[in-house]
């Protein structure tokens, strides 16, 4: 619905606070399955959360018909696709460059310039925080990274959740900095800030963080990390450095999208560059990217044999292990838990905005605790912070808490650029922070993958998204900074300081 005055309104018994009965039992659930239990099932989150949307059903007041077409209004807001083409496209990249090779080259190119398992995670932050940087998605670079990446720096010895934690925080340096990035739009869009003026405004407090992070998985590099996994020394003499070859296809990409470029369009030249090179190259055969694998009672299959291009593809097998494979199947069909899960929680997330709970709680602190520009600005960390423990895609996060930072910053004079530093830092941060969070199950869903990929990557060395949220440091550190900015006044900027220009809405 394209008018807000159109859109139907939930009411709840026990009032607005109800409306948030399908997240919070979601959070619950999550917090128990992936926490208490230790299970990283992302179906199993699945099934926690439709638990949670048939819970809400029984505080709704009136016809349950109203409540049913919100979940599905929620389902088909854009921010979900949004999210959704990003995890399609990046899985389909990274499984591709994974399958030319390009983890044997990463593993040569390690041990050629001695990054040990010490250094691996400090280096994985600044080149994750490159590549978010210049492609504009965190979550495409947690997917990318956490495939080629840390399977590299598992092998080498470097501990798997500082490794993780290290590519994430990469990717919140990207979401948060990028011109391109969604978060950065949807921040600069509705403070009423052009966003060339917030990507220069918000450097100061984004390198601060960084510096901090750098010098952090420094120090926890040296103290975490292990000795070479058994083995790792034939791996690392047997890696090829052909493999980096695919070093272009990343240079495409970001180099496409930092051109102003849609990220649809810059992936998928990539994704089409590196498979001319597996092909050209020998890196991998065609049906290492898609392989059509018919039964043997198809007659058709057997024709199609002599045919080229299509008989390096089609493969005639018993009927029972018959199917569609390759990387570009793989690299797609392991998001489909995740995008069931991202749907239905925006669902959630719209339940609660139609019934009034998010406008509960932003009353609350806008009436009650925000009496100062001080402590206005550290209600908006913290509102920021509210938010995204209930809607788990940050740019959802940040379109469902902007209105809140808007009223709270007029009130109190604060520019646009301010408000959305502050709106665009905590969401990003906290979005791959949270164990339920999207970028966290994005790059948890393709290290699920890697056990398939590696016979020497053992289940073992899955990282337990509940457990990784300590180790995210460029995230808390953005926190803090800004915490620290709010009570200290570093950076604070009013309205008659400085005029925002045109505000770009591309």
């Amino acid at each position: 619905m394209s008018d807000e005055t159109d859109e139907t309104r939930l009411t709840f018994r026990g009032g607005p606070a109800a409306s948030a009965v399908p997240v919070a039992f979601f959070v619950v659930w999550a917090i128990v399955q992936s926490g208490l239990l230790g299970i990283g099932d992302t179906t199993g989150l699945v099934v926690g959360m439709l638990l949670g949307l048939i819970a809400g059903l029984f505080f709704v007041r009136g016809d349950w018909k109203a409540y049913a077409d919100v979940v599905f209004d929620g389902m088909t807001k854009r921010v979900a696709a949004t999210a959704i083409v990003a995890w399609l496209w990046a899985g389909m990249f990274a499984a591709t460059i994974q399958t030319g090779g390009f983890v044997d080259g990463l593993v040569w190119a390690a041990s050629v310039v001695d990054v040990g398992a010490a250094l691996f995670p400090a280096v994985s932050f600044l080149l994750a925080a490159l590549l978010a940087t210049g492609i504009g998605t965190g979550y495409g670079t947690a997917i990318a990274f956490t495939a080629l990446v840390f399977p590299a720096g598992v092998l080498l010895g470097a501990s798997p959740v500082l490794l993780f934690g290290a590519i994430l925080s990469g990717a919140v340096f990207g979401d948060n900095l990028a011109p391109v990035s969604d978060t950065t739009i949807v921040s600069a869009v509705t403070q009423d800030a052009d966003i060339g003026g917030v990507v220069a405004s918000r450097f100061k407090y984004a390198i601060v963080a960084a510096v901090l992070a750098f010098v952090a998985y420094l120090v926890a590099g040296s103290a975490m990390a292990g000795a070479p996994l058994e083995g790792a020394a034939g791996i690392t003499e047997a890696a090829r450095p052909l493999g980096l070859v695919h070093l272009l296809s990343i240079g495409v990409v970001i180099g496409t999208a930092i051109n102003g470029r849609h990220i649809v369009e810059a992936v998928s030249w990539g994704l089409l560059l590196s498979i001319a090179l597996n092909v050209v190259l020998g890196l991998a055969p065609a049906s290492a990217m898609l392989a059509f694998r018919a039964p043997e009672s198809a007659g058709v299959a057997q024709s199609l044999d002599a045919v080229p291009v299509v008989g390096s593809v089609v493969s005639v097998v018993p009927a029972a292990e018959s199917g569609v494979g390759g990387s570009l199947y793989s690299g797609a069909a392991g998001f489909f838990p995740l995008i069931v899960l991202v749907l239905l929680i925006v669902a959630g997330a719209e339940v609660m905005q139609r019934g009034g709970g998010f406008d509960a709680v932003q009353s609350f602190l806008l009436d009650r605790v925000a009496t100062s520009v001080r402590r206005a600005e550290t209600t908006m960390v913290l509102g920021t912070a509210t938010v995204n423990a209930a809607i788990t895609i940050n740019t959802a996060a940040e379109i469902a808490i902007a209105p809140y930072i808007s009223r709270l910053g007029t009130r109190f004079n604060i520019n646009g650029y301010r408000r959305a530093n502050i709106l665009d830092a905590n969401t990003s941060a906290l979005g791959y922070i949270f164990p339920w969070g999207g970028g966290v199950l994005a790059g948890f869903t393709a290290m699920q993958g890697l056990p398939a990929e590696y016979e020497w990557f053992t289940a073992s060395m899955l990282v337990n998204p509940a457990s990784v949220w300590p180790f995210v440091f460029h995230g808390w550190f953005l926190v803090a900074v800004f915490l620290l900015a709010a009570w200290t006044g570093y950076g604070r900027e009013y309205v008659s300081d400085r005029r925002s220009g045109e505000v770009s809405r591309v």
